[in-house]
């Protein structure tokens, strides 16, 4: 089956420098640029006339899209990535699993920020939290085989903010949009929590067209929350499955533009036709799209 939300992350300049540093260090990893801007496009994108726009990451069959663009957007630790290393990938070899996590944080640490050092926690034997020198945020954990599977790669989200304490509502609206979904397993932050609200998630997971996410109240104190460095990209059908994601999602009318929208609590989605790339190749077809809110697909 196809993956119908596909993590959509923005890099300042560099998005094809960071696709072949990633497959360098992910196990079963590749990258490739998938489509290139115009050779003739606006007087304030004429830096990129040619150039890589978007790259795309396979990660043990999980796709990630890189972004190549300007500096108007930084990906942040409001989404992160989770990297599960369970040793039922490794034939039960738990020393295999772990010696895999420590060469991929050593990896993602050069150059980065640790924000968890690589350790032992009271929910996992081994985790940590690195921001790569990309800006973008992973988590790798240590799983007990004897657990539920997951997949490899699982994307995070942190409420904080204005929209702290709001995890729990955000992952039953989501399940109320997309097909295959349900809200799975949560632990809410007990009453001696000082970094966040008692009661608020301290962890969670919900389903969405059948692809995991993860969920967390982070507590109102940072100074991040979510933007379009990192985005949720919907592929759709047809028209009236884009005007069933558009009208369902879309809260900011100031965010709308290109098939980018915001929902109401802040989070970036691209809502865009799974046949973007055959679309784009038509003449006009990039004049055209910048020109629109929200896509109208006979209009390519």
């Amino acid at each position: 089956m196809s993956q119908k939300i596909v993590p959509n992350i923005w890099f300042d300049r560099n998005a094809e420098e960071a696709g072949e540093f990633y497959a360098g260090i992910l196990p079963g990893t590749t990258s490739k640029v998938v489509a290139r801007y115009p050779d003739e496009v606006a007087d304030r994108q004429e830096e990129f006339a040619g150039k890589p726009l978007t790259v795309d990451v396979d990660v043990d069959g999980y796709q990630l899209t890189l972004i190549n663009a300007g500096s108007e957007f930084r990906p942040n630790p409001s989404v992160s990535f989770m990297l599960i290393f369970d040793p039922v990938r490794f034939g039960d070899d738990r020393e295999a699993a772990r010696a895999s996590m420590d060469a991929v944080w050593a990896g993602l640490a050069d150059g980065g920020t640790v924000r968890m050092e690589l350790d032992t926690y009271p929910f996992s034997p081994r985790y940590g939290w690195v921001e790569d020198r990309y800006g973008v945020n992973w988590q790798l954990v240590l799983t007990n085989p004897e657990g539920e599977t997951r997949p490899f790669l699982i994307p995070q989200l942190m409420f904080t903010e204005d929209v702290d304490g709001k995890a729990r509502e955000a992952a039953e609206f989501y399940t109320s949009v997309f097909p295959d979904a349900e809200v799975g397993y949560v632990a809410v932050h007990p009453p001696q929590a000082s970094h966040a609200q008692p009661g608020t998630v301290m962890f969670g997971e919900f389903r969405l067209a059948d692809q995991w996410f993860s969920m967390m109240d982070g507590g109102s104190d940072h100074s991040f929350t979510f933007d379009c460095g990192v985005s949720l990209e919907v592929r759709v059908a047809d028209q009236q499955e884009l005007d069933h994601y558009w009208d369902a999602l879309t809260a900011v009318p100031d965010a709308e533009v290109c098939g980018w929208l915001a929902d109401k609590y802040g989070l970036s989605w691209q809502i865009i036709p799974e046949n973007m790339g055959e679309l784009m190749a038509r003449p006009g077809a990039y004049a055209k799209m910048m020109q629109m809110k929200k896509l109208i697909i006979d209009d390519f």
